[in-house]
Parts: structure tokens; C-alpha cells; sequence
């Protein structure tokens, strides 16, 4: 017997050698074919067999597979697959080297060029790339932006809850400090800076990658990047024919039905991909419930091997009911709603009806017509002509607007307000009044119109000189603001009557579609030139750039007599300069430093006083420096990146009304936002990922006004604003998030997100801050969200399924609030964050 037991032993050890002396290891490294970038993630297999892995954080991949004849499959999210016919010798090591993968998206590349899309261990400075594939997997129900809550500095909000309605801060300046672009095309209001995100709803469904610039960022143009970039790259065209629909569902009502089709590239050159969605829903708080479409169609023609055209064409339509006003914590307690409360809206005809400024309807498209040339090996020149007609506005009420809404400041029924016995706006009630009334119409309801018509021109040069990357472009701009009040129901009245019109006489009897309160365009011409040098090796990269721009207003008020209805033209001339510097020590370790100054012209709301052609003599430009140093590690297993940085914003243009038409002006106002942010991510095994993030910031105000005002009157107004060390409010200081996803079983993904909020001090009106006492902090808070992907096959199509629950635990917490007179929880107004929310999808690509 023991003799058997040792001849088996014998025999199995034999077999063991065997088997490994027939297998061969082969390694390498994925990158894209066009920037070199690695490929974190992307799929090895061998054909025919279970044989495979994943490239790790630095692209590599190593794999013991069979000796002899064998295809290795590479494969990557947006990428064309290819196989690999390789001869493996046993005992032997294979090595693929740089294994490059094409896009499977015409012209992608050159819209990254044209975006100044950051790269990493190259561009210095702070970035966070989100791929498509986590927009997919972990979006669900939540807003576009909300992608970006585990990402340093960043602080999201729903505000008061309707679709489209969020916000975004980032290193504590809200939006109107953060430049977008979308395929370079910068898309901030031209009057105020302001991005909505109702206006952007279809974005999730055709974003190819969308990238986070910390700071001052790499984009050439002269942006409002106080606090940063987010850079959003869209879907071109598909090199493959093909396609995917999409079903979702969710809590309180959501569904979403989408499409995607593309013809690939026909052998005519051209190739088209269009996509198209609908969502609707009931919305997670009372009365917000909303309706949006949206659609994408991108058509490219290759010309020829050096030029090509694309035309790209998207919006999303969309109306949806608001909650305008915010509420005491103790009033939210005593309501059957509880944190859903809502009491911006009545029952009018059966169906929810929402008072002024609680109801918003919006088309926004974005039109597109790119040219790119590579002039010869060194010279590229991208020209891209775009234009946005956007339609549409919100409801406001006229004349005895306190009859059908809440107060300002309570949102708490004033004395006046019609209310039903359930405490909701009394709309019959309303047009009972306004039928016996005698004179019209008391009170009305109009559509506030905000309107523009916007086409501009984006042309950039890139060639090199003396081993320098120089590129250098044109920036220019035209836009028409259309702002009225336009009468849309009389509610029950005969007629209305409306002084505002100078032109109009005053005992007119107005209906639908005239006009009252306020009715002018705003036209902003801008042209801006920007130059940079970049230099690059493998170890160094440099870069200086700088910009000049010329902003242009004038204002057109056709309520004025027709001589004086039209402004001459106000002039501001901008200028930025920034530099910055990587240097790669070696493959694992790499810092930067990146500086710049620049000054911002006004937006057009400070140059023309109070809705009126007074231009604003004392007007300044703002100015902003700031700087940042960065270091990054890497290896297969970790990737991790650590920064600190400090930015300066002086003189942030500030006015008061001081009552009967007077406005002060108060300028020198500044504030330094400084801190440390780190991430890090973490592939301790093959299928399990682990994200970390943490920023802590110390951002205050840090100087106070101190003025006189004399009015027509001859009287003396003292002002006095007092903000020194006053912490900036808005925004969470100190964040913190940790993401874990596992593939628990081969193509089943689940995953969870941990993201913690702290510092967060209410909002408040700097202008009438008069004592320097910081408003009220509220309470931390901690979130957990967890998603499942699972993907399967029905027939021979691809299909996916996924899972997502936001704020698993249900936690009730407080997003936003406005600083009340004794900076505490009682006094301030505030709205409640969601709490545990749902979605499911499903998507069949064919």
C-alpha cells in the first residue's frame, strides 16, 4: 500500500510539471492608440477559453496562459476589440509591450485636444475622471451632476428638489465660478455665469468621459475657473454599427425609455449616431412632478485622411413643477409631509398647479458644426462654428402677488394668502376675486421669459516650433438676452392694468401675450485671443499660457421712450496668465505646481443697475490668483494623488439697494479658499476596487466695507459689511468618501459609496452682513449608496441590468439652508436632502 501511495505521488508531481512546463507567462501594457493614455481595467482573455484578467492601475496585465497557437482578446468600454494571434513557447515569457487600442468613436480625439482634456502625469494639474461607465452604474435617479459628490472639494445638492434643480460648489465657489465646457465650447450663462442643470438633463446618456480641473485647469480660454472646470465630452459617432434601448424605473413614479442607434462607418465616410430619451415622474417631494425629453445626433464625414466634419445637435425640452421656498426645521416636523413638504403650489382644475416661481419649462439646444485639418505632421488646426436658441422661462405672478403665494423669507402663508381648508393655494378663490373685481384683474399670472439667442466661433492652431507645442486661437461670441414679463392668465379677470410700458398707454386694457413689469434684451459681444507653449519629454512637461479678451454690453429696455431705449456699448478687457510644470521622478512618483492670475470683467446684472439702462460708473473688474502643488503615486496596485493649493478672489462685485432706486456699490471685497485634497485608488485583488477621497478646505472671507452713500435727496447712507474671518457659507469645508466595487461573480458587479459632509455653514447675504459672526453650522452628515450590475445575454444580445439605492439607510439630514437673524437651527430656513430612493434598468445593446 505504501508502496502504491508513493508511485501516485510520483505520478502527480510529474503531471504538475508537466502541465506548467506547457503553459507560458504573457504581459504587457494597454493604452489608447491616440494619447497613450493607459487603460485601467480593460479585458485580457484568452479565445476560446475562461482564461483572463484585468489590467491593472497602470495598464499592465500579466497572464499564464497555454503554450503554442493562442488569440488573446483585448477589450476596453469605448473601444474597438481586436485579437492577437501570438506563437507561445513553453517556459518561456511573452511580452506584448504597448498593446494600442482604437477608439470606437469618430473624432473623439480631437474634441479632447480642442477641450484641453487634462492627462494624467502630464497636464499639472488636479483632475478626477469620471467614465461613462460609473455615470452608468451609479447614477440612477440622481442628478447629472451628483456624479461628482465623491470627487475633493465638491459639494452637491438637490436645493429644493425639482428635476434639473441641483447645484454644484467646488472648492467652496458655486457655479457661477466654475467654467463648463461641453466639447470646449464653454456653456456658463453670458449674463450671470450661472449653469442650470434642467437645461442639460439629457447629458447622462450621451457622456463619453466627463473630467473635474481643480483650480485654474488647462483650458486656454478665459473662463470663470475660480474654482475649477468641469469638462464634458460627448458621445461622436460609432465606428460600428449597432445600438442599445433602455428601460428604468424608480421611486415616486420615475420611468425613463431610451434609444441609441448608429449606422457605423459607411464606406462613403459618413457615420451617423443619434439618441433620444424620455423621462417623467412624480418627484420625491410634494408637487414636483416634471416632464423632459431629450436627443443627440452626431453626423461625421471623413473627408479625406487629414480633414474630417462633424455635426453634433443636442437639448432636452423639459417643464417641471419647483419648490421655491424653503422652510423652518419645526415646520417641516409639523406637516404630514415631513421632509417632502411643499406649499408652492394649489389644486387648480383638478391638477397641481405651482405659484410664481415654482414652475419652470426650458429648451436649451446646443448646435455644433466641427472642422478638423492636421495640416501636415506637426500643424493641426480644429475650427468649431455653434449656436444656442434657447426658448423659454418660469411662472411669476403680478399685482397682488401675496393673494397666491407664500412669504419670502418664511415660506409661511402671509396675511393675505387664499388658502383651501387644507392649507393650499386657493386658486378659485383667486379668480372669484378677480371676476368681481371691478378695476381688472387684481392679481395675474405671467411668464417670466428668459430667453437668448448665443452663436460663437472657436478656432485653435496647434503646431510646433523648436520642440515647443505651441498652439494658439480665437475665441468670439454673440449673444441676445430676451427678458419680459408676458401675461399668460388673466385668472378670471376681464383685463389687466400695467403702467411699466412708456410707449403704451396707460389705460389700456391688457391681456395674454402683452407685456408688463419689465421688457428688454441684453447683447454681450465677446472676442478673445489665447496663446500657450507647452513642453514635453517623458520626465518633464511645462506649459505658459495666456489669454486676452474683450466683453462688449449693452442694454436695449423697450419700455424707455424710443430715444432712450438703447445703452452705447460698455467695454471690459480681461486678461489671465497661468503657467505650470510636472515632472515624472520616476514611474512611480511624480509632482507639479501650477500659478496664475486673472482678472474678470462684471457680469452684466452689475453693470445695469436694478433692471434699468443706469450703467454702473464704479463697477470693478474681479481678480483671482491662485496656486497649486501636487503629487501622484502609482503603481498596479495604487494610484493616489495628493494637493494642496490656495486661491485669492479679490474685489467680488457686490451692490445694495438702498430703497427708492439708490444702489450702492461695494467693491474690495475678498476671500481666500485654501486646503489639501487627496485620492486614492486601490486594486488589492483582481476584482475588487477601492476608492478613498478626502478634502479638508479653510475657506473665509477676509475683509469688510466700510462706505457713504448720498442719494438725491442729499441724505447720507452709512454702510458698513463686516466679514473678517467669516467662513464662507454654501458649501461643505471638509468631505470624505470611500467607494468600494466587487465583482462578486463572473459579469455581477455590486458596489457602495460612503460620502461624508462636514463644515457646512448656511448661506447668507454677504451684502448685508454687518457683524463678523460666522451663520449657523449645520449638522454633518453621512451617506450611503449602493448599486448592483449584472450582465447576461438574451440570445445573442448583450444585455445589462442595474440596481441602484441612494442613501441606503434612510438618513435625514440638511443639504442647504439660509442663515437666520440668530444664526441657528430655529431661525435658519433650510430644505432636507432625499431619503432612501430607487431605481432599476435595463439596457439591450444590439
Amino acid at each position: 500500500m505504501k508502496i502504491f501511495k508513493s508511485k501516485f505521488l510520483i505520478v502527480a508531481l510529474m503531471l504538475t510539471s508537466f502541465a506548467s512546463f506547457s503553459q507560458t507567462n504573457v504581459k504587457g501594457v494597454l493604452v489608447d492608440a491616440q494619447n497613450g493614455e493607459v487603460l485601467i481595467g480593460a479585458s485580457v482573455v484568452v479565445e476560446g477559453t475562461t482564461i483572463g484578467t484585468a489590467t491593472a492601475l497602470d495598464g499592465s496585465f500579466s497572464l499564464t496562459t497555454p503554450s503554442g497557437d493562442q488569440k488573446i482578446i483585448f477589450s476596453y468600454v469605448g473601444y474597438i476589440e481586436i485579437i492577437k494571434d501570438v506563437t507561445l513557447t513553453q517556459g518561456e515569457e511573452f511580452d506584448f509591450g504597448n498593446v494600442e487600442l482604437e477608439s470606437n468613436a469618430i473624432g473623439l480625439e480631437e474634441v479632447r485636444v480642442v477641450s484641453s482634456f487634462a492627462r494624467d502625469r502630464e497636464t499639472p494639474v488636479a483632475i478626477s475622471t469620471i467614465k461613462p461607465e460609473i455615470i452608468q452604474e451609479k447614477l440612477g435617479t440622481q442628478e447629472y451632476p451628483e456624479i461628482l459628490k465623491s470627487t475633493p472639494s465638491v459639494y452637491v445638492t438637490k436645493q429644493g428638489g425639482g428635476y434639473g434643480d441641483s447645484r454644484i460648489n467646488l472648492r467652496g465657489f458655486d457655479s457661477n465660478n466654475i467654467g463648463v465646457l461641453i466639447n470646449g465650447v464653454p456653456v456658463n450663462g453670458q449674463e450671470n455665469g450661472k449653469v442650470y442643470w434642467s437645461n442639460w438633463a439629457g447629458l447622462s446618456d450621451v457622456t463619453q468621459t466627463m473630467q473635474v480641473q481643480r483650480g485654474l485647469g488647462a483650458s486656454k480660454l478665459a473662463i470663470s475657473s475660480v474654482g475649477g472646470t468641469i469638462n464634458i465630452l460627448t458621445k461622436t459617432t460609432d465606428v460600428k454599427q449597432g445600438g442599445n434601448v433602455y428601460y428604468g424605473v424608480g421611486n415616486d413614479g420615475y420611468n425613463k425609455q431610451a434609444f441609441t442607434l448608429s449606422t457605423g462607418l459607411l464606406d462613403n465616410g459618413f457615420a451617423v449616431t443619434m439618441a433620444g430619451a424620455h423621462t417623467y415622474g412624480n418627484g420625491y417631494v410634494t408637487a414636483t412632478n416634471f416632464d423632459g425629453w431629450s436627443y443627440f445626433i452626431n453626423i461625421s464625414k471623413r473627408i479625406n485622411e487629414n480633414q474630417s466634419l462633424s455635426f453634433t445637435a443636442f437639448g432636452a425640452p423639459q417643464w417641471h413643477n419647483q419648490r421655491s421656498n424653503a422652510h423652518y426645521i419645526e415646520d417641516y416636523r409639523n406637516h404630514e409631509d415631513g421632509i417632502k413638504f411643499n406649499n408652492d403650489y394649489g389644486i387648480r382644475n383638478g391638477e397641481i398647479f405651482n405659484t410664481a416661481y415654482a414652475y419652470n419649462y426650458y429648451h436649451k439646444p446646443q448646435i455644433s458644426l466641427n472642422h478638423f485639418w492636421n495640416i501636415n505632421e506637426t500643424t493641426t488646426l480644429s475650427t468649431a462654428l455653434y449656436a444656442s436658441i434657447a426658448k423659454g422661462g418660469g411662472r411669476r405672478t403680478h399685482g397682488s402677488s401675496g393673494l397666491v403665494s407664500m412669504e419670502y423669507g418664511t415660506g409661511r402663508p402671509g396675511d393675505e394668502t387664499l388658502l383651501t381648508p387644507e392649507g393650499l393655494i386657493d386658486w378659485d378663490a383667486a379668480e372669484e376675486l378677480n371676476a368681481a373685481a371691478l378695476n381688472g384683474s387684481e392679481v395675474i399670472i405671467a411668464n417670466g421669459i428668459n430667453e437668448h439667442d448665443w452663436y460663437g466661433v472657436l478656432s485653435t492652431l496647434n503646431t510646433e516650433l523648436f520642440g515647443v507645442e505651441v498652439t494658439g486661437g480665437l475665441d468670439g461670441r454673440w449673444y441676445r438676452g430676451y427678458h419680459a414679463y408676458e401675461i399668460d392668465d388673466l385668472l378670471g379677470g376681464a383685463y389687466y392694468l400695467n403702467t411699466s410700458d412708456a410707449n403704451r398707454d396707460p389705460n389700456k386694457l391688457l391681456s395674454k401675450g402683452d407685456f408688463i413689469n419689465y421688457h428688454y434684451y441684453s447683447d454681450l459681444a465677446w472676442l478673445g485671443v489665447f496663446l500657450q507653449g507647452e513642453y514635453k519629454t517623458d520626465q518633464y512637461s511645462a506649459f505658459v499660457s495666456g489669454s486676452l479678451s474683450d466683453q462688449m454690453y449693452r442694454r436695449t429696455d423697450l419700455f424707455e421712450l424710443p430715444e432712450d431705449q438703447q445703452t452705447e456699448w460698455k467695454s471690459f478687457i480681461d486678461w489671465a496668465a497661468k503657467g505650470g510644470a510636472n515632472y515624472n521622478i520616476n514611474k512611480n512618483h511624480n509632482v507639479f505646481v501650477n500659478g496664475g492670475y486673472f482678472t474678470r470683467a462684471p457680469y452684466f446684472e452689475f453693470v445695469f443697475l436694478d433692471r434699468t439702462n443706469d450703467f454702473n460708473e464704479e463697477v470693478k473688474h474681479e481678480r483671482v490668483l491662485s496656486t497649486e502643488l501636487g503629487y501622484g503615486y502609482r503603481t498596479s496596485k495604487i494610484k493616489a494623488d495628493a494637493t494642496v493649493y490656495r486661491t485669492v478672489w479679490m474685489d467680488k462685485a457686490l451692490t445694495r439697494s438702498l430703497g427708492g432706486g439708490d444702489i450702492a456699490n461695494l467693491s474690495g471685497m475678498d476671500a481666500t479658499h485654501m486646503g489639501v485634497e487627496l485620492t486614492a485608488t486601490i486594486r488589492p485583488v483582481e476584482k475588487l476596487d477601492i476608492r478613498v477621497m478626502g478634502s479638508m478646505g479653510d475657506w473665509r472671507w477676509n475683509s469688510s466695507v466700510n462706505t457713504s452713500v448720498i442719494n438725491d435727496l442729499g441724505e447720507v447712507n452709512q454702510i458698513t459689511i463686516n466679514l473678517e474671518d467669516v467662513h464662507v457659507g454654501n458649501s461643505a469645508q471638509t468631505t470624505a468618501a470611500i467607494g468600494v466595487d466587487y465583482e462578486v461573480l463572473p459579469k455581477f458587479k455590486i458596489g457602495a459609496d460612503y460620502n461624508y459632509y462636514d463644515n457646512v455653514f448656511a448661506n447668507f447675504d454677504i451684502e448685508a452682513k454687518e457683524e463678523s459672526a460666522d451663520s449657523w453650522e449645520m449638522p454633518s452628515y453621512q451617506l450611503i449608496d449602493f448599486n448592483a450590475r449584472y450582465n447576461f445575454k438574451i440570445g445573442t444580445l448583450n444585455a445589462t441590468l442595474i440596481g441602484n439605492v441612494n442613501n441606503l439607510l434612510d438618513t435625514e439630514y440638511i443639504a442647504d439652508a439660509r442663515d437666520g437673524s440668530d444664526h441657528d437651527a430655529a431661525s435658519a430656513l433650510v430644505w432636507y436632502g432625499y431619503g432612501r430612493t430607487y431605481s432599476m434598468s435595463l439596457k439591450v445593446n444590439f
